[in-house]
């Protein structure tokens, strides 16, 4: 897998992730240049310079900005890796689940969200949904070095397992209780549903509610990532 972008890249070292090698354009010393050849180098990690026409010729997301490393694909996590993070912690599990989601940038700020408020895991389908790729992690700007992403085969097997741990379990839809005033504190889990769809029928059957954002203009639906925010930063605030 190819990791691209100065913040995506630098977070990968960080996060202490296993890189092949890393290709840095030629020419290129500004900061953020500096201290990813600086740590590159504290870390014993190969890197080579190139040209610009290299890069672009490897990069898969066109935008590059002058540094793609070389990795192993992602590693992904399970729904016990996510609940036992949140114990280690000594926290009560804060869960997304994403139903359907396809846009990668859409993916990538949702992974980018979760880590700014402490998001213990997301829990995707194998099939049916974008998975974490290089225009993901690009977009996430290096946010999926420390998300916890669980790829599950069905999603609605894995609510009810979190409903036996005591995870309550709310999906963000239309016609449900206004965010605001609903009780989201506790060991909780929300579901998004897909860009078109929305969530589905059986899903929303197993949450143990549904919330909606109030809105107060003429146009009725949010992007997906935006949403998410929104639900998530609810949810955080009544947290502390």
């Amino acid at each position: 897998m190819k990791v691209e972008g100065r913040n995506a890249v630098r977070e990968l070292i960080l996060n202490g992730s296993t890189i092949d090698k890393v290709l840095i354009q030629n020419n290129l010393h500004d900061n953020v240049i500096e201290e990813i050849i600086a740590l590159l180098k504290s870390k014993k990690i190969r890197f080579q310079f190139v040209a610009q026409n290299i890069l672009n010729n490897e990069s898969v997301t066109k935008h590059h900005q002058g540094v793609i490393a070389f990795t192993s694909d992602f590693k992904y996590s399970t729904t016990e890796d996510i609940l036992n993070f949140a114990k280690e912690k000594n926290e009560d599990p804060f869960i997304l689940i994403l139903d359907g989601i396809e846009d990668p940038h859409n993916l990538g700020s949702i992974i980018r969200v979760c880590e700014c408020l402490g998001v213990h895991g997301i829990i995707i389908e194998k099939t049916r949904a974008c998975q974490v790729n290089e225009t993901v992690i690009k977009t996430s700007a290096g946010a999926t070095s420390y998300v916890k992403v669980a790829r599950v085969a069905n999603i609605n097997n894995e609510i009810e397992k979190l409903k036996k741990q005591n995870v309550w379990v709310y999906a963000c839809e239309l016609g449900g209780d206004d965010l605001t005033k609903t009780n989201l504190k506790g060991a909780v889990a929300i579901v998004i549903g897909s860009e078109g769809r929305g969530t589905g029928k059986l899903t929303l059957k197993l949450c143990d509610g549904i919330v909606t954002i109030p809105q107060f203009g003429k146009i009725n639906s949010l992007n997906a990532s935006v949403a998410t925010g929104i639900v998530l930063y609810e949810v955080r605030k009544q947290r502390s």
